[in-house]
């Protein structure tokens, strides 16, 4: 993979720096696939990750979030049963962590897990403040009304 160089629009630009340190994270090679999940749309500002995370339990596993950074961890215990003997192993058991990049004034909402899949919801809350507002254009103070002037016709 290709890496980019964000330095020339350091120049022109400011506040971006955050967006730029993003992007060259991503052009890492070394991420982490495991466990897998999806990000989904499921409203015009809200959001749900999915992990698929079989065989942890809710006391396994722990989300926080930090600023902008949401961080899913899974730490499995040693579960052995007295008695048995395991042949293969297919299901697995390594401990992770998965980190998000949110968004400015996306917040989590719930998490649950159901089915062997960590449900994560966000929903993006924008201020009022910072949302689109009209502005009525107003006649400077102190000026009148505008004079209409009127015209005849002559037929010449």
């Amino acid at each position: 993979m290709r890496h980019f160089d964000f330095s020339p629009l350091y120049r022109s630009t400011v506040g971006f720096d955050r967006v730029f340190t993003m992007l060259d994270s991503l052009s890492q090679p070394e991420q982490p696939t495991y466990p897998p999940y999806n990000i989904e749309k499921t409203g015009e500002n809200a959001y749900r990750i999915s992990m698929a995370v079989a065989g942890f339990d809710e006391s396994e596993l722990s989300i926080e979030l930090n600023q902008h950074l949401l961080s899913v961890k899974g730490e499995k215990s040693d579960d052995k049963t007295e008695g048995s003997e395991l042949l293969y192993r297919g299901i697995a058991k390594r401990a992770f962590e998965r980190r998000f990049q949110l968004a400015d004034h996306v917040e989590v909402r719930a998490a649950h897990l159901k089915n062997g899949l960590l449900h994560i919801d966000l929903v993006r809350e924008i201020p009022e403040a910072m949302k689109p507002r009209r502005i009525e254009i107003a006649a400077p103070a102190g000026a009148e009304a505008p004079k209409a002037i009127e015209a005849q016709v002559i037929n010449g």
